[in-house]
């Protein structure tokens, strides 16, 4: 590991004064590297930088875009190996998860190398001879970016990909505690040949560069992943300045499992996405909604899905769950845990924390846990399953909607006319019915009320990034 500095105007610098944040292996607790710390003058020579490249790069055609990104995700593959052990080290997720995940994002920048020599016009008939309505789609301006620690690269991905396709320049804040893997994919974007000033990456105070950023008149998009509540703090920023804004906030995804599911298979899906990067995703399924005929069945296979889960050093052979990114996470998921237990619930499998050093967690299923316990409410964002027992389709539609959250949602059944209803019934961003469909890059990625709004996926994506000018020319005469 190495330490990551800014990247600002093509060039590598520390931070103007000279400030830096150690960067944590969860696994063991030692600091593995700095990242630089920006102060104000490093992010507003940051902005000054998309700025200035802006021009240039709106006017780049869309095929040598395309060509710059599918570039940068072929370097992405042949790099794989060296920064999924980067993230590894800096997130605790198995190696394997974390080649999963470049590689993923190399697939991501070829869609939207694709996408962005798709931002069509079109040509309106007028009601006159001689007059043309002409619609044309222009790239936003400089954007800000704010990307989180669970998914450091694709995350990042999915936002440089969508506004560099469209012609717009970034600013990139991604976390503080997983600085190096971004920076591999700075290195890859400019190896890819991308002009200086195009993507600047800065690290520092997320409340400092975030207020800067959204309320400088050069920056006129945001998109953030994290929170919800930091998330409404941000859009408020935003409305204040009247910038347009994509949010990808919490979930607290229910999963529901009907009589008439293949039990077995449903437990084995539902366990593999509930414990991927452990449990520390926005739609992973949390709420287990499982109908009473099969409620026994389904709770004792996902219990030794479950149990044979092995947790260790993301570095270690055979590992299939890595620790918990930061104390914070290990000390959230002990609370959960006891106040679920003090208002009922009962613990099948883990419940607490492993090992006497790093941010280890066992991953968990909870049953009996009643409405009140805080993990019913909150995103517990770990290896916390909780399981509930219903008996007819509306308790469980009912169940689903009672939060304010509408990421994700998983269903198992047999029935098309119940699969129909749920996707009629459930409000939500997002549906994957009888088996593990989200997340895609040409896929619609977003969610309602207090998940956000705007999509990461698919040609809505793009959209985000592009304003619609209509002009209408005349003859004159």
């Amino acid at each position: 590991m190495i330490n990551t500095g800014l990247y600002i105007n093509g060039e590598w610098r520390d931070s103007g004064a000279g400030k830096t944040i150690p960067v944590i292996n969860p696994s063991t607790e030692e600091i593995i590297c700095e990242v630089a710390h920006a102060t104000i003058e490093d992010i507003e020579q940051a902005v000054r930088a998309a700025q200035a490249s802006f021009r240039a790069w709106r006017t780049t055609s869309p095929l040598m875009r395309s060509g710059i990104l599918r570039e940068a995700g072929r370097l992405l593959r042949q790099r794989a190996d060296a920064i999924a052990a980067i993230m590894t080290a800096e997130q605790g997720k198995p190696l394997a998860e974390a080649k999963t995940e470049i590689l993923a994002s190399a697939d991501i920048f070829d869609w939207f190398a694709e996408e962005g020599r798709r931002t069509y016009g079109r040509l309106i008939p007028a009601r006159s001879e001689g007059v043309y309505n002409l619609v044309m789609k222009e790239p936003i301006g400089p954007v800000a970016a704010f990307t989180p620690w669970n998914l450091p690269v694709s995350q990042a991905v999915r936002k440089l990909g969508a506004a560099l396709c469209a012609g717009c320049t970034v600013v990139i804040k991604p976390a503080e505690e997983t600085p190096a893997s971004p920076a591999e994919l700075m290195r890859a974007l400019a190896d890819a040949g991308l002009p200086k000033g195009v993507v600047n990456m800065v690290f520092g105070e997320p409340a400092e560069i975030s207020n800067y950023l959204i309320q400088h008149p050069a920056i006129r998009k945001i998109s953030f992943t994290g929170s919800t509540a930091v998330g409404k703090q941000l859009a408020s920023l935003a409305g204040a300045s009247m910038k347009r804004i994509t949010l990808e906030l919490g979930g607290h995804a229910p999963a529901i499992v009907f009589d008439d599911a293949d039990v077995k298979f449903a437990a084995t899906v539902l366990a593999a996405g509930k414990y991927r990067n452990a449990g520390q995703a926005c739609i992973a399924p949390t709420r287990f909604l499982i109908q009473e005929g099969v409620y026994e069945q389904f709770v004792a296979e996902f219990v030794a899905q479950t149990k044979a889960i092995k947790l260790g050093d993301g570095m270690e052979a055979g590992v299939t769950m890595g620790p918990l990114a930061n104390d914070r996470r290990q000390v959230a998921m002990g609370g959960f845990v006891d106040d679920a237990v003090r208002a009922g619930a009962q613990v099948l499998t883990g419940g607490k924390r492993s090992r006497n050093k790093g941010y280890f967690f066992e991953p968990t299923v909870l049953v009996d846990v009643p409405k009140t316990a805080r993990a019913m409410n909150e995103e517990p964002f770990g290896p916390l399953a909780l399981m509930s027992r219903f008996k007819a389709f509306e308790e469980a539609v009912t169940e689903s909607n009672r939060l304010p959250y509408g990421l994700a949602v998983y269903a198992y059944t047999r029935s098309v006319n119940t699969s129909m209803a749920l996707a009629n019934r459930i409000e939500t961003g997002m549906m994957s019915i009888n088996h593990y469909g989200l997340a895609l890059p040409e896929l619609p990625f977003g969610g309602v009320r207090d998940s956000g709004y705007g999509s990461e996926g698919g040609l809505e994506a793009v959209e985000a990034y592009l304003t619609t000018k209509f002009v209408s020319q005349g003859s004159g005469a």
